[in-house]
């Protein structure tokens, strides 16, 4: 049998979106604490979330270049917390809180590079190099030192080599990813899982629980066409 390709959606800022993202099977719920992001939610709210939600939902802490007291705080606030790192952040960074990390890998066009036509794959190889210690990298849109949630999807043919790149750890795939385009992202990339964001929305930070149920049966139902006959 294929493996099952997991899912993160990001940005809540409702319980109630929260609790019905885990009644249908999302596996992992991001939680923006940059307070620049229209998604910001602040530790204090977060945890209260993360202590109503049902046992094996996974909580996940975005931070963009946070102090480290920052993101020192949220960890003892909410256990269990992993967290995903989004700005330059070194290494060293990264790994100082000692816990298992996730790093974002912006692969949108750097306006202040001089070779903004780099293939993705080599970039990813490179920022996995210097990330040894992450245990998963998630590949957004966005340009380096922002946010994802910006609905803009990746060139998905430039990943097809991807896992090499990533020397077989788990590979995360965000950008512009709905219901409708889900399933030709997995089918290309096969990744380990699926993040999104505003494709699960209203309006920004409210989830719409129709939205998410699209996408987890569009995600279930790519995974299902993934199967050799040989599995069957």
């Amino acid at each position: 049998m294929t493996e099952r390709t997991r899912v993160k959606i990001c940005g809540f800022t409702r319980l109630e979106d929260a609790l019905a993202a885990a009644r249908l099977g999302v596996d992992a719920l991001g939680f923006n604490f940059v307070p620049a992001s229209s998604r910001y939610v602040d530790v204090e709210k977060a945890a209260a979330m993360v202590r109503a939600l049902p046992a094996f939902v996974i909580p996940v802490g975005l931070f963009l270049d946070a102090p480290s007291q920052v993101v020192e705080d949220a960890l003892e606030r909410i256990p269990g917390l992993v967290p995903q790192f989004h700005g330059v952040e070194t290494p060293e960074e990264c790994e100082r809180f000692g816990r298992p990390y996730l790093k974002a890998l912006a692969l949108g066009t750097d306006p202040d590079s001089g070779n903004p036509k780099e293939p993705l794959s080599r970039k990813v190889q490179d920022s996995a190099a210097r990330f040894s210690g992450a245990s998963g990298f998630l590949l957004d849109s966005h340009a380096p030192g922002a946010l994802g949630g910006t609905g803009v999807a990746l060139d998905w043919d430039q990943l097809d080599d991807v896992d090499e790149a990533l020397g077989g750890r788990p590979l995360i795939l965000a950008g512009g990813l709905t219901a409708q385009s889900v399933a030709r992202a997995i089918e290309i990339v096969r990744p380990w899982a699926v993040d999104l964001s505003s494709g699960v929305e209203s309006a920004k930070g409210i989830k719409c629980a129709d939205a998410m149920s699209a996408f987890m049966s569009a995600v279930a139902q790519a995974d299902r066409q993934q199967v050799s006959p040989q599995q069957l």
